[in-house]
C-alpha cells in the first residue's frame, strides 16, 4: 500500500519538506496492459470539452507497457501549421535510467501522431528543447550523456531529420532555443541559453555551426528565451529572484553584442528551483513576447512562481503562478498578478508552468495543480487566458482528468521531469504535457480552443459543416489537413487503407483516372496526383492492421 508523503517521510526516519518525496519509494502502480492484437486503443482521456491525445504509442495507437517519458517540447511549422513535432525523454524501461530524445510527428493539426522512436538510437539523450525556424524547419536541441549537446534538424515536418550539429562540447542541462522569425537583419538566428552552464550560444548560419558572442554588460544567461518582432533578444532566469536581461544588438553580427535593460524584476520568495510534487524542479521563469498589431505589441511578459508569505497570510502556499509584465522595453514592470484563483492551501500546488502569446495578442498559460486533493502527489492540468496584455485573466480551467504525479518514475530519474510546453494560434493553444493516466509517464497532445488544421482562423468544425472543406472519411478532420491516408477514419493508417491507395496509383503525369473519392487523402503532396513521390511519404506510416 502506497503511503502519502508525509507518513513516508517519517517512517524513513526523516521529515519530509512538503514538495519532497521520499528517496526511497519502492511503490509504482502496475501500468495498464496493452490492448490485445486487432483491439481499438483508448489513446485519448477526456475531461470536458478538453481531449489529451496520447504521442507516444505504438503503430496501432496503443499504450507501449512499462516504459516512461517526460520532458515534452513541442513545434509547429511556421509554413504549414498542420504539421507539428513533439520531442521529449524516453526510457524505453522504468527499471532504467537510459533514455534517448524521443519524437513523434502529426500532419493533420495533432489529430494523429506518429512515434519513431528515438532521433539517434542507442545515444543517450536528454532534456529535449524544440524550435520552428523560417521556411517550415523544425529544431530539435538535446543533450547527451558526455553533456554534448547536439542539435537536429528536420526540413520534412518531422518525419527525418538528416542533419546533426554539435551546438557546445560541455553543456550542463536544460539549455534552451529561441529562433529569430522576424524578417530582420537577425532572421533565422538561433539563440540558445542555459542558467546551469551560465553560456549563451548564436549561430548565424542557420545551425551549421554555434558561438559564444562576447556579449558585454551581461551574460544573457537564463531559462528561457525569446524573440520579439524587431529581432531583440530577452532572457529571463528564476529560481528565489527573477532576472531579466535584453539585447537588441545580438541580432546583428556586425556589432559587438551589449546587454541593455538588465534588472532583477522579482526579489526573494520565487520558487522555480524548489521541488515539484513529483521530485523534480517545479518549473521555469518564462519570457514571452507580444508580436501582435494592437495595443500590446511588444509588451513583455514573465511568467513564474511565488510562495505566500507565511507571516502575513496566515497560512503557507507552496507556489502561486505570478505574472509581471512591461510595456517599456523592460525598464518598468507592472505590479505582480497571481493567476490562479485557488484560496490558501497547504497542499495546493500550481507548478509546470508554462507560456505562449498568440499572433492576436491572447496570453495562454498552462500548468499543474492540486488544488482539488488533499494529497499534493493528485494534480490536474489547468488553463488561463488574457486577452488585454494580462491585466485580466479568465477563470482557472480544469482541462485534464486527475493523475497521480510519483507514479513510474524511470529507475534513477524520479521525477515527471521538469517542464511542459506550449505554442499558441489565433484559435487556441497547443499544449505538449507529460502524465499518468495509464499508471506510468506518457507524453500528451491537447488542443485547447478551436482546431485549426488548415490555418485559415476558422474552426475546422465550421469548416466542413459549412462545405469549405470535405471530410471524406467522417472523421471531423478537413481533407486537405490530413497526411496519414486514413481512408476509413480508424485514426489509422493500415494496410486496410493500401487498397485505396494502390487503385490510386499513377504515374508522374497527372492523374486522368476517375479519381477515388478520397482522392485528397492519398494525395500527401498535393500536387494533383498520386505518383511514387506519395508513395515516399506514405511508407512512413503505413503499418499492419
Amino acid at each position: 500500500m502506497y503511503l502519502p508523503w508525509v507518513l513516508c517521510g517519517r517512517a524513513g526516519g526523516q521529515v519530509a519538506e512538503p514538495h519532497e518525496r521520499c528517496p526511497i519509494d519502492p511503490w509504482i502502480r502496475a501500468p495498464r496492459p496493452p490492448a490485445a492484437a486487432g483491439a481499438s486503443c483508448q489513446s485519448h482521456v477526456i475531461r470536458d470539452q478538453f481531449r489529451s491525445i496520447q504521442v507516444n504509442v505504438d503503430s496501432r495507437g496503443c499504450n507501449i507497457l512499462a516504459d516512461a517519458a517526460n520532458e515534452p517540447s513541442i513545434a509547429v511549422s511556421l509554413t504549414e501549421p498542420r504539421k507539428m513535432v513533439i520531442g521529449w525523454r524516453q526510457f524505453n524501461s522504468v527499471a532504467s535510467d537510459f533514455r534517448e530524445p524521443g519524437w513523434a510527428y502529426s500532419h493533420d493539426g495533432g489529430h494523429t501522431w506518429v512515434f519513431r522512436g528515438s532521433l539517434d538510437p542507442g545515444v543517450f539523450g536528454s532534456d529535449p528543447v524544440l524550435a520552428p525556424a523560417p521556411d517550415g524547419q523544425i529544431l530539435y536541441v538535446t543533450v547527451n550523456a558526455e553533456d554534448d549537446t547536439r542539435l537536429f534538424r528536420s526540413l520534412d515536418g518531422g518525419m527525418t531529420w538528416p542533419q546533426i550539429t554539435q551546438v557546445a562540447p560541455y553543456w550542463y542541462d536544460k539549455p534552451w532555443v529561441a529562433v529569430d522569425i522576424t524578417g530582420g537583419v537577425g532572421r533565422g538566428n538561433i539563440y540558445v541559453t542555459s542558467p546551469y552552464s551560465r553560456l549563451f550560444l548564436r549561430s548565424i548560419d542557420g545551425g551549421v555551426s554555434f558561438q559564444a558572442p562576447p556579449v558585454t554588460n551581461g551574460a544573457l544567461v537564463g531559462d528561457t528565451v525569446a524573440v520579439g518582432a524587431d529581432g531583440t533578444v530577452y532572457v529571463v532566469e528564476g529560481c528565489d529572484s527573477v532576472k531579466f536581461e535584453k539585447s537588441t544588438t545580438v541580432q546583428d553580427s556586425s556589432l559587438a553584442p551589449t546587454v541593455e535593460g538588465a534588472a532583477l524584476v522579482l526579489g526573494h520568495g520565487f520558487s522555480t528551483c524548489r521541488g515539484a510534487p513529483s521530485g523534480g524542479l517545479s518549473g521555469q521563469a518564462w519570457v514571452a513576447v507580444d508580436g501582435s498589431s494592437g495595443v500590446t505589441r511588444g509588451n513583455i511578459y514573465i511568467l513564474t512562481l511565488g510562495v505566500t508569505d507565511p507571516v502575513q497570510s496566515g497560512n503557507r502556499d507552496p507556489a502561486d503562478l505570478v505574472f509581471t509584465s512591461s510595456a517599456d522595453g523592460g525598464r518598468r514592470w507592472s505590479r505582480r498578478i497571481v493567476i490562479n484563483d485557488d484560496p490558501l492551501s497547504l497542499t495546493s500546488w500550481q507548478w509546470f508552468h508554462t507560456l505562449s502569446v498568440a499572433p492576436n495578442g491572447r496570453i495562454d498559460v498552462t500548468w499543474n495543480d492540486t488544488r482539488d486533493s488533499d494529497q499534493p502527489i493528485l494534480s490536474e492540468f489547468f488553463y488561463s487566458y488574457s486577452t488585454d496584455g494580462g491585466q485580466t485573466w479568465s477563470g482557472n480551467t480544469p482541462v485534464s482528468p486527475v493523475f497521480d504525479v510519483q507514479v513510474g518514475f524511470p529507475a534513477g530519474s524520479p521525477k515527471l521531469g521538469d517542464y511542459y510546453h506550449q505554442a499558441s494560434d489565433n484559435l487556441g493553444v497547443n499544449v505538449a504535457y507529460a502524465a499518468t493516466f495509464n499508471g506510468e509517464q506518457d507524453i500528451y497532445f491537447l488542443r485547447i480552443g478551436p482546431w485549426d488544421c488548415n490555418a485559415n482562423e476558422i474552426d475546422d468544425a465550421a469548416d466542413i459543416s459549412e462545405a469549405r472543406s470535405r471530410d471524406c472519411n467522417a472523421n471531423d478532420v478537413p481533407d486537405e489537413c490530413e497526411y496519414r491516408a486514413d481512408v476509413d477514419g480508424d485514426g489509422l493508417t493500415t494496410l486496410s487503407d493500401f487498397t485505396a491507395f494502390r487503385a490510386a496509383l499513377t504515374g508522374p503525369t497527372a492523374d486522368t483516372a476517375v479519381p477515388h473519392p478520397c482522392f485528397e487523402l492519398l494525395d500527401p503532396d498535393h500536387d494533383g496526383d498520386m505518383d511514387l513521390a506519395d508513395f515516399y511519404l506514405l511508407e512512413h506510416v503505413f503499418v499492419a492492421p
